[in-house]
């Protein structure tokens, strides 16, 4: 841990099983007269905005458009399309309802529209924006991303081929609305894939070169609440006080990592992404313990802190101070098996049914090309990585 850092997060978070019901005020006080709904068509499809409507009309708030083609990896002509809408209707805020891809757009929008252009990709890079932007109001409807509170936001440049993103203190939004009844239609693995990004969010975040106090405590609370209620809620879907847990549990694991970082698991999931097209959870669950077991030999007392978080005070205190860092990585292994057969979530590359030995070399490109690799607490090479996903195999 360095002898200095830093720790931001302007994000006002409005959470509870009446969250929702504060939107209008929320809009009243920052003067809002016209907001826009950014969402997906799956948001739709589960008559997730039916609740957002009818509160906002009840309040005399009408909604002035509504944006609901975001498709699940969001594009540089998605933001194009979302932003006329925006122009056109003459709004004046956002509210993005959905999941990271739904946010990043959001977001993307929210530059267009406050710093003009038509051209996102102007504002690639980091610190470009220059002001302020217009209000945005974020309603998760998945718990892994974090996106409602990171300062960044990424968006396919099919052109290109490749992903971009854009970071600034000023992509935050004004607020998140984390309620349940948002996440309650999430299908069990669509839930259990985004629980496991948060807690790899969370871990990387604590285990990381850049982790500090503030950070950590935000990363040990996340961890507990994905491990305490996992479990339960694929097993009940409708707990809604379990859902608000992990909606909780993601946004804190989200404030953890957009202060300290993530590491060689995101590295490595990023490459695999891009290469294989798997979705950026299954990625995570994948490498997390393999990548654990590659730093041991330089944070092998961190590795065992973790114990506490993920397996409870009990468990910590009966197992041996010298086996805690070994624990920990069998108790994530043996979590894993248990989403296997609960949802089928793909433990190995090969379990995938996607992935050939012969991308190892393109994926190995990719993730030593990744920023994330450079908060990684042990250094890597080319033949460490392969290792690691032959292990992952």
């Amino acid at each position: 841990m360095s002898n200095y850092y830093e720790f931001f997060c302007p994000v006002k978070m409005i959470a509870g099983h009446a969250a929702l019901e504060n939107i209008p005020f929320e809009l009243h006080l920052l003067n809002v007269k016209r907001p826009m709904i950014i969402t997906d068509q799956g948001v739709r499809h589960n008559k997730l905005l039916q609740p957002i409507e009818s509160i906002c009309s009840s309040a005399n708030t009408s909604i002035s458009a509504i944006f609901d083609n975001v498709p699940p990896d969001s594009s540089v002509d998605t933001v194009k399309q979302a932003t006329q809408l925006y122009r056109d209707h003459q709004c004046d805020a956002i509210l993005a309802i959905g999941g990271g891809s739904v946010i990043d757009t959001a977001k993307a929008v929210n530059t267009l529209v406050s710093e003009g252009g038509n051209d996102i990709l102007q504002y690639a890079g980091a610190h470009h924006l220059t002001q302020p932007l217009k209000p945005l109001f974020v309603i998760p409807t998945t718990s892994g991303t974090g996106s409602e509170a990171t300062m960044v936001a990424v968006i396919s440049d099919h052109k290109s081929n490749t992903k971009v993103a854009i970071a600034s203190q000023y992509l935050m939004p004004n607020a998140a609305i984390l309620d349940p009844r948002m996440t309650l239609t999430l299908p069990t693995n669509i839930t259990a894939m985004t629980a496991i990004d948060a807690l790899t969010h969370a871990i990387e975040a604590y285990t990381g070169l850049a982790s500090n106090p503030m950070s950590d405590a935000y990363a040990t609370a996340a961890m507990q609440k994905i491990t305490q209620n996992l479990l339960q809620v694929l097993e009940s879907p409708l707990d809604s006080q379990k859902r608000l847990e992990i909606a909780q549990a993601s946004t804190m694991a989200g404030i953890a990592f957009s202060n300290s970082m993530v590491g060689l698991v995101h590295s490595l999931g990023h490459a695999l992404g891009a290469v294989a097209k798997i979705p950026h959870g299954i990625c995570m669950n994948v490498f997390l313990p393999y990548v654990l077991e590659y730093n041991l030999s330089v944070n092998h007392h961190k590795v065992a802190e973790l114990l506490l978080y993920i397996a409870g005070a009990e468990t910590y205190a009966l197992t041996p101070a010298e086996q805690r860092a070994e624990k920990t990585i069998r108790t994530i292994l043996d979590l894993r098996d248990q989403l296997f057969e609960l949802t089928h979530l793909p433990r190995t590359l090969r379990e995938t049914r996607q992935v050939l030995a012969s991308q190892f070399d393109e994926i190995i490109d990719k993730a030593m090309n990744d920023g994330s690799i450079i908060y990684n607490p042990k250094e890597a090479t080319r033949e460490d990585l392969k290792n690691i996903l032959e292990k992952a195999w």
